[in-house]
Parts: structure tokens; C-alpha cells; sequence
């Protein structure tokens, strides 16, 4: 799964890629998934997609009452097969990249999610675990939004 200091992982979501790629870009969705512990939540999500624009993350854990948030910048925008931001957690100065391909095949979206630049092998195996558990949140996400989708009430 990773590489020195780079987290690869392969996930497949039966979802079209434009429904996954949007998962990732809107503040409203990712707010849904996005977050390290299945029982945590999302408490800030901004967005602003364009090449150079900031997006940001803050991640609160419920038990101890602590939030962690990262953002950066957006490198590649691609709809709905390639999205690339940089990424720097609030409390460790390491600039990271995070890279994400899409590819749908029969209506399912295989994503190809790669983390680099984390600081050791410690970081890589914390970071598998967080991200895991949030493509896990993601595919929750994904499945009540085939029964109502994104923007529907």
C-alpha cells in the first residue's frame, strides 16, 4: 500500500465518477464523509474549485472534543477523471500532495487516491487508517445518494 513516504490506495464506488468527483468538491457533500473515525464529523468543509483556489478541511472527534484541520490549494482540476490539491495539516508544517483518478467502467467509479510527502512511515500507516475509514464514510455517502441524490430534498 505505500512507498517510503506515499499512501496509495485503490477504491471502487458503485457511483458515476461525476457523482464521486463531486463528492470530493462539494463543501455540502464532503461535510457527509470526510473525516478520519466513522462516529466523527466534519464541522468545516470550503471549497473553492479552481486551479489555485484553497480548499480546507476541519475533522472534529466528538470523544475528546478535538478538531483537526488541513486544507491547501488545487493543482489539477480535471471533471470528472483528475483532481490533485497540495495539503498541509494545521499543526505540522509538511507539504503534502494528495492526487485522485477517476475511472468509471459499468456505471462504477474505480478511484486511485495518492498521498505523498507524509514525514515517515508512522505518518503513512495513520494516515491508511484515517483514509480508510473516510472512503468508508464516502461509500455510505455514495449509496444514500443513489436513493436521493445530491441537492435533492
Amino acid at each position: 500500500m505505500s512507498e517510503n513516504r506515499t499512501l496509495h490506495i485503490e477504491r471502487t464506488y458503485q457511483a458515476p465518477a461525476q457523482a464521486v468527483f463531486d463528492a470530493w468538491t462539494s463543501e455540502e457533500v464532503m461535510r457527509r464523509w470526510w473525516h478520519a473515525e466513522h462516529d466523527w464529523e466534519t464541522s468545516e468543509a470550503t471549497v473553492d474549485l479552481r486551479v489555485g483556489g484553497a480548499v480546507r478541511v476541519v475533522m472534529r472527534d466528538p470523544h475528546e472534543d478535538a478538531e483537526y484541520g488541513g486544507g491547501g490549494v488545487y493543482t489539477e482540476i480535471d471533471p470528472p477523471t483528475r483532481l490533485a490539491f497540495t495539503w498541509l495539516w494545521d499543526d505540522n508544517p509538511t507539504r503534502q500532495l494528495i492526487e485522485l483518478d477517476f475511472e468509471e467502467a459499468d456505471g462504477a467509479t474505480t478511484v486511485r487516491f495518492t498521498h505523498s510527502g507524509l514525514w515517515d512511515e508512522e505518518a503513512v500507516r495513520a494516515h491508511e487508517g484515517g483514509w480508510t475509514r473516510a472512503f468508508d464514510n464516502l461509500e455510505r455517502t455514495l449509496e444514500a445518494a443513489r436513493a436521493q441524490p445530491f441537492g435533492t430534498t
